[in-house]
């Protein structure tokens, strides 16, 4: 009897520790994005302890968009998903990890904030480097993300053909365009932290193309000067979407906390959270409050030119699609 007593206490200790446990939250995310998820982790924690009275710890996982996909894919135990393009999070719909209406669970196509693409040039900006025609010079050598492993490098080299087809050209004009690019081009990088790496650290090209948003994580990381930030006169909306991982949150029961923190990604707060990292938010009350951060730039969607990013995707960037053409024919 004393036996059972010893066991039964054991069971309710237990039980009581799981009940208090602290849930944890993984956030699986793009290369360029670790440092405002830093900010928006350490925001959320108190806004949810003081709107659902429970602790919670939240971890972050980053690498090349498409990378991270096919992780989640695999088994990593994401509770959600914040990518930097829809062909990504679409890749897990497709194959049952997110739910097939993802982009119909939050506002704006499930998409909380915006990014475009811009120029990081040398302190000064030796080479001159004003826009996209520059970048095929030959005395120019470019820093790109491989668009197969990221979307930092498929929103740079749709930018690209965009800047073509706005000024009037034709596919193939805009085909021969991004081959003179791309031969400029020593080594493609991996994701978007490998590029600013290779820029930065390794000395490697005279022009970055990246996201507006890698600005201000390259004056945190190395020193404000450094670089200098130029604006072309065309380029992209990049749409950063999100997604809660049905698969994960069936298994751990954390359904609430994953709707809780991309909902907190549409909150005030976190949309000023995102426009200190040069992230455009989606509420226009906080965009007006830093028009000094988001210059003016003439910008295009997708779906204007390419249709969606999932028609870019099949013509564009499976194997043997265009860029396979335009980047092997060197």
């Amino acid at each position: 009897m004393k036996s059972l007593k010893i066991a039964l206490a054991s069971l309710a200790l237990v039980a009581s520790s799981l009940a208090s446990a602290q849930p944890t939250l993984l956030n699986v995310s793009y290369d360029v994005a670790r440092e405002f998820y830093k900010d928006i982790n350490a925001a959320f924690v108190p806004h949810y302890k003081k709107t659902a009275g429970k602790d919670v710890k939240v971890e972050q996982s980053h690498a090349g968009s498409s990378a991270q996909a096919r992780a989640v894919a695999d088994g990593l135990d994401a509770d959600v998903v914040t990518m930097n393009t829809t062909t990504d999070i679409e890749f897990l719909a497709e194959r049952g990890v997110v739910a097939k209406d993802w982009a119909k669970r939050f506002p704006d196509n499930a998409s909380p904030t915006t990014s475009t693409m811009l120029f990081l040039v040398r302190e000064g900006n030796p080479k001159g480097i004003k826009d996209w025609e520059d970048l095929t010079r030959p005395d120019v050598k470019v820093v790109v993300v491989n668009p197969k492993t990221g979307g930092n490098g498929r929103y740079a080299y749709l930018a690209a053909w965009g800047y073509i087809k706005k000024k009037g050209g034709t596919d193939a004009q805009a085909q021969e365009f991004l081959s003179k690019l791309y031969k400029n081009v020593p080594v493609l990088a991996r994701g978007g932290r490998d590029a600013t790496t290779a820029f930065l650290q390794r000395n490697t090209g005279d022009v970055l193309i990246t996201f507006e948003s890698e600005v201000e994580s390259v004056n945190r990381e190395f020193g404000k000067g450094k670089v200098d930030v130029v604006y072309p006169s065309i380029s992209i909306v990049a749409e950063n979407p999100v997604a809660i991982v049905e698969r994960t949150i069936a298994k751990k029961g954390t359904g609430d906390l994953a709707k809780a923190y991309l909902d907190f990604l549409y909150s005030e707060e976190g949309q000023e959270i995102a426009a200190k990292h040069s992230i455009r938010p989606r509420n226009q009350k906080v965009l007006a409050r830093h028009v000094q951060t988001f210059k003016p730039i003439k910008l295009f969607t997708v779906q204007e030119l390419f249709g969606s990013l999932s028609e870019a995707q099949k013509v564009h960037f499976n194997d043997g699609g265009q860029f396979d053409k335009i980047y092997t024919v060197r």
